[in-house]
């Protein structure tokens, strides 16, 4: 099975080694043509999308259009700005001839997906590989079985294997994967996992793009609207069922503030997910499998064991793996949720009366993929940027470091390496080739 395997992998690979001469030599026009027919295949099939994420995990049909509308408009912008990211990028010329910037397909991309949102974190990057000119080797998560089906329809729909292939399998796929010289390798998933291909990359000296997570904080300064901050925060939790690589972890709240802000996180969250004093259990995303449901769950057992209380929310749903949105305090080092990635629905709180309190715990952790903070006044703000690094940032406000395109979006050391998005995917997935000519 192994032997089968490895040949398959090894004939696809073969395949786009042979074929990256000519995928590099594309134009403008055939890019955009590509890209164009991509986006007609996938939303041709947006009801069948919307039903394989609901059998492979269930989420609101509404968050699973939202994924695949985001990627659309990853896909338009590069069809409208292809034609000027390939334009040669002049530098100042010498006086004996003239120096510019190429811009060239990297050749052979391998882009492993993750299981929260298998289209933004395939089809986008995908999306951005083909503008540069690269062929490319899609592996999703094996998490998304169903989604998956429809994805490798598209793919087969569009693309031949030696431009695009996807394959399917659990790690030891990836593993084989691995052992290609790909000129690039780009990962989502956990810092764990992306130390292994980083590893495996070093071997090939190919090029890496890591979107890894961590523990993104939010700060609220004193004096800021309070409803608003709470409203973003909860929503944050809410999405994707806080499954989601930007999702705040942790919270820090002026001590004046935190009795108001728990008394409201509450009822955002009562005004989000509650119906008739009930809390729903349709429209929302549940926890992906029992695995990650039960890591959640201890994480939350663990840290009210150790003395942590419940200031929002705590509802356990085992049947359907539905959590509620739950903000604990009184954590303190040693409890797991202190240290872990979060990924779902509980976040906690802590308190300070001196900025300076938050930017040295912040400082002393690993640097994260987000950071957040709510804030009216411009020097808590620069304050905050310059004493803090984080792979974006987004200020009164959830989430929107990602949604603007024109942003580059990755993490730094912990929690990524490289950025995508726009022009930045583009000379992601390209060498930036020095040119002189001498007349």
């Amino acid at each position: 099975m192994v032997q089968v395997l490895e040949k398959k992998l090894q004939e696809i690979f073969d395949k786009q080694t042979m074929y990256q001469w000519e995928a590099r030599k594309t134009t403008a026009e055939q890019r955009a043509q590509k890209l164009m027919d991509l986006k007609e295949a996938i939303l041709s099939r947006m009801d069948c999308f919307v039903e394989a994420a609901s059998l492979d995990f269930v989420t609101p049909a509404s968050t699973a259009q939202n994924q695949i509308y985001s990627v659309i408009q990853a896909i338009d912008y590069a069809i409208e700005n292809v034609a000027k990211w390939m334009q040669p990028e002049l530098v100042e010329n010498p006086q004996d001839g003239e120096a510019y910037v190429l811009y060239e397909a990297r050749g052979r991309v391998c882009i492993f997906g993750t299981w929260n949102s298998p289209m933004s974190v395939t089809i986008h990057p995908l999306a951005e590989a083909l503008a540069a000119g690269n062929c490319v080797v899609l592996k999703p998560s094996e998490l998304n079985p169903n989604y998956n089906k429809v994805l490798l329809e598209v793919i087969e729909a569009v693309f031949d294997e030696q431009e695009v292939a996807l394959v399917q399998g659990e790690a030891d796929v990836s593993e084989q994967l691995l052992k290609l010289p790909f000129d690039h390798f780009f990962f989502t998933g956990s810092p764990r996992v992306g130390k292994i291909v980083m590893r495996e990359a070093a071997n090939h000296l190919a090029a890496v793009t890591l979107e890894l997570g961590g523990k993104s904080p939010a700060i609220i300064d004193k004096g800021y609207d309070l409803v608003k901050a709470a409203q973003n925060l909860v929503f944050g939790k809410v999405l994707m069922g806080g499954q989601f690589c930007i999702s705040p972890d942790y919270i820090f709240v002026h001590k004046e503030d935190i009795t108001a802000f728990a008394e409201l996180y509450r009822q955002m969250t009562v005004g989000m997910l509650y119906d008739d004093g009930k809390i729903r259990s349709v429209e929302r995303t549940q926890i992906v499998n029992e695995q990650h449901y039960k890591r959640i769950k201890n994480l939350f057992e663990d840290a009210l064991a150790k003395g942590a209380v419940i200031l929002s929310g705590g509802a356990f749903d085992d049947d359907k793996r539905l959590i509620e949105p739950t903000l604990l305090g009184g954590v303190t080092a040693g409890m797991l949720i202190a240290e872990e990635e979060i990924f779902g629905p509980l976040t906690f709180v802590r308190t300070y009366t001196d900025v300076e309190e938050v930017l040295q715990y912040i400082q002393a952790n690993p640097k994260p993929l987000a950071l957040y903070m709510f804030s009216d006044n411009e020097n808590f703000q620069q304050q905050i940027l310059a004493s803090t690094s984080s792979g974006g940032v987004t200020i009164n406000g959830i989430f929107m470091h990602n949604t603007h395109l024109p942003l580059p979006f990755g993490g730094v050391n912990h929690s990524g390496i490289g950025s995508f998005h726009g022009i930045h995917g583009f000379k992601m997935f390209s060498h930036n080739r020095a040119i002189y000519k001498v007349n």
